[in-house]
């Protein structure tokens, strides 16, 4: 896409809009916000947007919350990641909601954000219209299969050292399986809360620990790159291929294929492997995990281990867990 056609969609994006905000404090301070109905009115501009330029094919546009009407936009050729974007052209643009409308800067262009849908024209005369779409995972509510064993069905933790009950029926983090797996295939289902003030490794922490040995990244990524240390990374190891982080508050999906390292006795004769799914997008693919166990993991050995969901502080909650352990 050339670069004229997409700045072209990104200045001038106006909204009237007023929603009642009941706000939740975190005890570092920074919002955060565990449902949409507390959200505020950033979160319903938030998000994900897709639509078409006449002549010019599929357009995608993620605007990425940071607090106080503050939002970073992202332009993307051929739509959102998973679903057409080519993983390259992208523009970024910024933008300040102030007097109850949301203005993007950029260089030409004008359009407005009402209804949920983002209309204008770039600075050509082109006229575009991009909806906002909320995605789902092609894997949320899959049902674990006959002989799995179910770890949370959203009626008790006592599969899980830690385990709590949160929101009714979710699952809270900083908690470890009291169950131990070899070669396994793991479906899980999290939510990241809604912190847009917080930075980096702050915002939406979280992990899944693979026999509490390697750790699967869960932040709070969406319209972040794809590094080993942001949502879908092995951490410190391996980057995701594309980054399919939703936006914060959205259910998604881990469904991770993991095959343990071998040993003959204390020797080990070949490296663990795991290939993982983020959203249903295959995000790494029969990685060998050479380098051994993420800092701060199990050290690594011939018994299996447990699934650990990591703790940062901040309130990543789970549901539909379950094994399928591979004799």
């Amino acid at each position: 896409m050339n670069r004229w056609l997409v700045t072209g969609l990104i200045m001038g994006l106006g909204i009237g809009l007023a929603v009642s905000c009941n706000r939740v404090k975190a005890e570092k301070g920074n919002d955060t916000f565990t449902s949409p109905e507390q959200a505020g009115p950033d979160f319903v501009i938030q998000g994900e947007y897709v639509g078409e330029i006449t002549g010019k094919g599929k357009r995608g546009a993620q605007l990425i919350a940071e607090g106080d009407g503050v939002f970073v936009v992202q332009f993307l050729s051929g739509g959102l990641p998973g679903e057409g974007w080519d993983g390259k052209s992208k523009v970024t643009a910024s933008a300040r909601t102030m007097d109850g409308k949301t203005t993007v800067q950029g260089d030409g262009g004008a359009g407005e954000i009402a209804n949920g849908k983002l209309t204008g024209t770039t600075r050509d005369g082109e006229g575009f219209t991009l909806s906002r779409l909320v995605r789902e995972s092609p894997t949320l509510g899959m049902k674990p299969p006959t002989g799995a064993v179910v770890l949370f069905a959203g009626s008790r933790a006592d599969e899980w050292n830690g385990g709590k009950l949160v929101d009714g029926n979710l699952l809270n983090n900083g908690i470890t399986s009291k169950r131990s797996f070899h070669d396994f295939t793991l479906h899980l289902e999290f939510r990241l809360p809604f912190m847009p003030k917080a930075r980096g490794q702050g915002r939406a922490n979280s992990g899944v620990y693979l026999q509490n040995r390697w750790e699967v990244q869960l932040l709070d990524s969406f319209g972040r790159t794809s590094e080993n240390n942001e949502c879908g990374g092995i951490y410190s190891q391996f980057q995701p291929l594309v980054q399919m982080c939703y936006p914060p508050l959205s259910w998604q999906t881990y469904d991770i294929d993991f095959r343990a390292a071998r040993f003959d006795r204390d020797k080990k004769t070949d490296d663990a492997m795991v290939t993982v799914k983020h959203n249903g997008v295959l995000i790494h693919d029969h990685v060998k995990l050479s380098k051994g166990p993420t800092p701060g993991g199990q050290k690594e050995a011939a018994t299996p281990g447990p699934v650990h969901l990591q703790s940062h502080g901040n309130p990543v909650y789970f549901r539909n867990i379950w094994v399928v352990e591979k004799k």
